[in-house]
């Protein structure tokens, strides 16, 4: 027996050091091609945004998108994002009383040429993150589009506009509450905080389609209950809008892969969720849960490690512009009145 044994130690030494052999001379380049894609995954994590606080107020935005409006075409364009993400690295991010001031008075000097924008950011440490950061939010809000208008004789007729693109999530002519209750404590399935922005109103009232974008997800949530996602075209923003109608809760044809444009009737407010069944109204109050979440790294997002922000002074903002809807004759849907070109939505559809 031991002698058996001392020659099967040998065979599995040999085929060991033939393995080994292998190992060295084929798999080496393998590995080392692994193990800098590891490298480079890791630095592209740690390169992008981890968490954004998004703080401005309804008076900040206001300002700074009706400077945009005014300086728009003239040789001193001011971006409204850029003046936000000034004043944010001018504060440490804190958007208070002083903060339309501190903007107004960088227009003047800018307007009355005294600085430029870059000089006057040039030495603020944290001027690109914030505005990385408010791109990120922002971007898709503002820019050209067509409009549906109406003359005098009541014939239509499309009108291209600069300005604000973006919708408040609640028709127009529909009564909502809120307050900010972002971060509140949850306690279904598991105790977490509250990543979205709760709009209470009546069963059936009309969800709009806050920026132009693709159906990325929908259908049955345990926690959303009906839900739909729709990730705008620059792939940063996923808006959030559930707790849909019992029965009825999308707009017909909606699909994963449809194309919406800001302003389109999506779905309708209910207050399902809170049950593995499908369609249970497990929600006491009907509204809707509103969430943006920030996208800088698909991987993170993958991993769990999603970035949603505080919407609501920005839906306090976005209630300047509401769609306005009309009912489909015999039916329970409705729809938009004044239908809406986004160049955006044209480059995805042909």
């Amino acid at each position: 027996m031991g002698r058996i044994t001392i020659w099967k130690r040998a065979i599995l030494m040999e085929l060991l050091f033939i393995l080994l052999l292998v190992a060295i001379n084929g798999m080496t380049p393998v590995l080392q091609k692994t193990s800098s894609q590891t490298k480079e995954e890791k630095k592209e994590k740690k390169d992008s945004i981890k968490w954004v606080e998004f703080n401005p107020t309804c008076e900040a935005m206001t300002y700074a998108y009706e400077t945009d409006m005014q300086m728009h075409g003239t040789e001193q364009e001011i971006g409204w994002v850029s003046l936000l993400a000034y004043a944010a690295a001018k504060s440490g991010g804190t958007f208070d009383k002083n903060s339309v001031p501190v903007m107004r008075k960088l227009v003047k000097q800018i307007i009355e040429k005294e600085t430029t924008l870059g000089k006057a950011t040039e030495k603020l440490e944290y001027y690109p993150y914030y505005l990385e950061a408010y791109e990120a939010v922002l971007g898709g809000m503002v820019g050209e589009y067509e409009i549906e208008v109406k003359d005098d004789k009541g014939n239509t007729s499309f009108q291209k506009k600069y300005g604000l693109k973006a919708f408040l999530p609640i028709a127009k002519g529909f009564p909502y509450n809120d307050y900010d209750d972002f971060g509140s404590s949850r306690s279904f399935g598991y105790k977490r905080q509250h990543l979205g922005h709760d709009m209470m109103g009546q069963i059936g009232t009309p969800i709009i389609a806050v920026e132009s974008g693709t159906v990325e997800a929908i259908g049955w949530n345990r926690y959303g209950g009906w839900r739909i996602g729709i990730r705008s075209f620059d792939k940063k923003r996923y808006y959030y809008y559930a707790h849909l109608r019992q029965n009825y809760p999308y707009q017909e044809g909606l699909e994963e892969g449809s194309i919406v444009t800001a302003g389109d009737v999506i779905g309708y407010m209910g207050h399902t969720g809170y049950s593995d069944k499908e369609n249970v109204n497990n929600i006491k109050v009907t509204h809707l849960h509103f969430g943006l979440e920030l996208i800088f790294d698909e991987a993170r997002r993958e991993d769990g490690k999603e970035i949603w922000i505080d919407c609501y002074e920005l839906t306090k903002f976005l209630y300047k512009n509401r769609s306005e809807t009309v009912k489909k004759e015999g039916t329970k849907e409705w729809e938009r009145v004044y239908h809406m070109k986004d160049p955006e939505c044209e480059k995805h559809l042909n």
